[in-house]
Protein backbone atom coordinates (compact mmCIF):
# COMPACT_ATOMS: atom_id res chain seq x y z
CA UNK A 1 0.00 0.00 0.00
CA UNK A 2 1.46 3.82 -1.19
CA UNK A 3 1.03 6.73 1.04
CA UNK A 4 1.63 10.12 0.74
CA UNK A 5 3.55 11.36 3.13
CA UNK A 6 6.43 13.82 4.42
CA UNK A 7 10.14 12.95 3.91
CA UNK A 8 12.66 14.87 5.60
CA UNK A 9 15.52 15.14 3.32
CA UNK A 10 19.74 15.17 4.73
CA UNK A 11 20.83 16.88 7.80
CA UNK A 12 19.43 20.43 8.16
CA UNK A 13 20.10 23.04 11.32
CA UNK A 14 18.37 22.38 13.90
CA UNK A 15 14.49 24.10 13.36
CA UNK A 16 14.91 24.87 10.05
CA UNK A 17 13.37 22.08 8.38
CA UNK A 18 12.29 21.59 5.26
CA UNK A 19 9.89 18.44 3.56
CA UNK A 20 9.77 16.78 -0.04
CA UNK A 21 6.32 15.32 -0.53
CA UNK A 22 6.85 11.88 -1.56
CA UNK A 23 4.84 8.42 -2.85
CA UNK A 24 6.20 5.96 -0.66
CA UNK A 25 5.79 2.59 0.49
CA UNK A 26 3.45 2.19 3.72
CA UNK A 27 6.02 -0.45 5.52
CA UNK A 28 9.35 1.92 4.58
CA UNK A 29 10.73 4.35 7.17
CA UNK A 30 9.97 8.12 6.53
CA UNK A 31 13.14 8.95 5.04
CA UNK A 32 13.23 6.08 3.08
CA UNK A 33 13.69 5.33 -0.83
CA UNK A 34 10.57 7.20 -2.01
CA UNK A 35 8.54 5.90 -5.56
CA UNK A 36 8.18 9.78 -6.92
CA UNK A 37 8.21 13.07 -5.61
CA UNK A 38 5.14 15.16 -6.15
CA UNK A 39 6.25 18.24 -4.38
CA UNK A 40 8.01 20.31 -1.32
CA UNK A 41 7.70 22.00 1.65
CA UNK A 42 9.63 24.88 3.80
CA UNK A 43 7.62 25.71 6.86
CA UNK A 44 10.18 28.61 8.20
CA UNK A 45 9.86 29.91 4.64
CA UNK A 46 6.20 29.45 4.02
CA UNK A 47 6.93 28.13 0.38
CA UNK A 48 4.89 25.22 -0.98
CA UNK A 49 4.44 23.65 -3.76
CA UNK A 50 2.81 20.24 -4.95
CA UNK A 51 1.78 18.91 -8.37
CA UNK A 52 -1.79 18.71 -8.03
CA UNK A 53 -1.93 16.53 -10.86
CA UNK A 54 0.42 13.64 -9.65
CA UNK A 55 -1.02 13.89 -5.87
CA UNK A 56 -4.58 13.49 -7.69
CA UNK A 57 -3.40 10.76 -10.07
CA UNK A 58 -1.58 8.63 -7.14
CA UNK A 59 -4.70 9.25 -5.09
CA UNK A 60 -7.08 7.71 -7.84
CA UNK A 61 -4.31 4.78 -7.79
CA UNK A 62 -4.68 4.21 -4.30
CA UNK A 63 -2.10 5.76 -2.13
CA UNK A 64 -3.78 7.39 1.21
CA UNK A 65 -2.06 10.66 1.81
CA UNK A 66 -1.41 11.10 5.53
CA UNK A 67 -3.09 14.16 7.98
CA UNK A 68 -0.93 16.85 7.20
CA UNK A 69 -0.49 16.43 3.70
CA UNK A 70 -4.31 16.36 2.91
CA UNK A 71 -4.37 19.48 4.48
CA UNK A 72 -1.13 20.99 2.43
CA UNK A 73 -3.43 20.06 -0.63
CA UNK A 74 -6.42 21.65 0.62
CA UNK A 75 -4.60 24.74 0.95
CA UNK A 76 -2.60 24.49 -2.47
CA UNK A 77 -6.58 23.91 -4.02
CA UNK A 78 -7.84 26.80 -1.93
CA UNK A 79 -5.26 29.41 -3.68
CA UNK A 80 -5.47 28.05 -7.40
CA UNK A 81 -9.44 28.45 -6.61
CA UNK A 82 -8.95 32.31 -6.31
Amino acid sequence: MLRIRLRKPGKVAKGRYHFKIVVIDLRKARDSKYVEQIGHYDPSRKLLKLDTEKYESWFKKGAKPTETVASLYKKVKKQSAK
